[in-house]
């Protein structure tokens, strides 16, 4: 388990180095104060993941190197039950003129095992990474990727109690990045703990029990993924046209129902209705059947150039399906204020049985994938669309059914070649 408690941590900086000398002997102030951490606390225990999720220079690799014993802060406590190790920034505790062996002696060391432990886990280490005779080589030969496995394979195999994993993750190739998540999976449901920090927000969503939003090195959320990601996205959308509008954020992460919408009060929404192809008001439907979603509303100003959006996300918040009126390629008229509209969205659900979670998003002026001039109304999750088995689909694995078909043909050498 790991406690932390008001951890706060400050950085002078200094436009040279030449001001640093020139402080000492004058005794004057040349650096300017950067605060990295503002009062951080929360607990994660055993078993529990936590991720961590904000823009660059948040604070997330600081605190992470705190809880590594990189760095110290300069006030606050942190309680930690047992050995914590992690994949921070790339080449952390690694000699690069030095090999990938001699780096599993050294770094294994700087993490706490004993000589005798490396000893017996050398071999496991070294398969794990699938260097093969790389193994023998100066790190300094050695590309991103490869210096990632060989960091991932000595901090896994240290036996942590709490494991931080940074976006250094990320420059592996895919199957080594999924034999990565399978051992932190395994880690997880061993009992575990683990500090998760990602831009991936799916990826937060999937592996987290929790989350934390950190702004300018302040938190300003804790509470369940998809809640303080929606909040996230959200706050990016603000920054990213920060002074044109006041744009006023809901959010209530105490009820798992409740979602953080982002609005600058011109749309009233007024509602949402699912129908069948017949018009008909329903409550569910069949994979591979068609439905309309229907959602209206008044606008309070003239919008020029209006895009609609829809996102569908399962249960635990991934992104499933989503598009817009300007992905599609279709011009809207302008909407004048004081009308309601309604937009309807008509779809086959090729989906597996199981409850979705509909988004729906007013913006202007569109420019490319989720980049628009302005951002005007995003409802998340406002939305449940339940979808039920229909017993003449075949049922199958997954997500989405990609109707496939299957044929057994014999190779050119067989006595009779051809379909079986």
């Amino acid at each position: 388990m790991i406690k932390v408690e008001r951890v706060s941590k400050n950085f002078k900086l200094y436009h040279s180095p030449s001001e640093r000398l020139k402080e000492i002997v004058y005794r004057k102030k040349y650096h300017k104060d950067f605060t990295a951490l503002d009062n951080i606390s929360f607990e994660v225990d055993a078993g529990e993941t936590l991720g961590i999720i904000g823009q660059n220079g948040a604070g997330k690799s600081t605190l992470l190197k705190i809880l590594s014993g990189i760095i110290i802060p300069d006030s606050g406590t942190i309680s930690v039950n047992g050995k914590v190790t992690g994949l921070l920034e790339l080449g952390t505790g690694f000699n690069y003129e030095m090999t990938g062996l001699e780096n599993i002696y050294m770094n294994g060391t700087l993490i706490g095992m004993a000589r005798d432990e490396i000893d017996l886990k050398k071999q496991t280490i070294i398969d794990f990474s699938e260097l093969g005779e790389f193994i023998h080589e100066p790190i300094k030969t050695y590309s991103s990727g490869m210096t990632m496995r060989l960091a991932f394979s000595i901090a896994i195999h240290a036996d942590p109690t709490c494991f931080l994993v940074d976006e250094a993750l990320s420059v592996g190739d895919a199957y080594f990045q999924q034999k990565c998540m399978r051992k932190i999976q395994e880690f997880r449901e061993s009992g575990g703990s683990i500090i998760f920090v990602s831009h991936d927000t799916n990826a937060v969503m999937t592996l987290c029990d929790y989350a934390i939003l950190l702004d300018h090195g302040k938190m300003i959320s804790y509470g369940i993924p998809r809640g303080i990601v929606d909040l996230y996205i959200s706050r990016i959308c603000i920054n990213a046209h920060q002074g044109e509008k006041k744009v006023n954020l809901v959010s209530n992460f105490n009820d798992i129902d409740n979602h953080t919408n982002i609005s600058t009060n011109e749309i009233e929404f007024l509602s949402i209705k699912i129908y069948d192809l017949s018009k008909n008001v329903i409550t569910h439907v069949h994979n591979e059947e068609e439905v309309i979603l229907s959602f209206s509303f008044r606008s309070l100003r003239l919008i020029d150039d209006p895009t609609f959006g829809i996102l569908i996300r399962n249960r635990y918040g991934i992104s499933i399906f989503g598009t817009n009126s300007y992905l599609l390629n279709k011009k809207n008229k302008p909407v004048l204020p004081g009308i309601d509209y309604k937009v309807l969205f008509q779809m086959k659900i090729t989906l597996q049985p199981d409850d979705y979670l509909i988004t729906f998003a007013i913006d202007n002026k569109g420019k490319g994938i989720n980049s628009f001039d302005e951002y005007l109304l995003r409802l998340n999750d406002i939305a449940t669309l339940k979808v039920i088995q229909n017993e003449k689909i075949p049922i199958y694995d997954g997500i989405t059914d990609l109707h496939p078909t299957i044929s057994v043909e014999t190779m050119n050498n067989a006595i009779e070649p051809g379909v079986i």
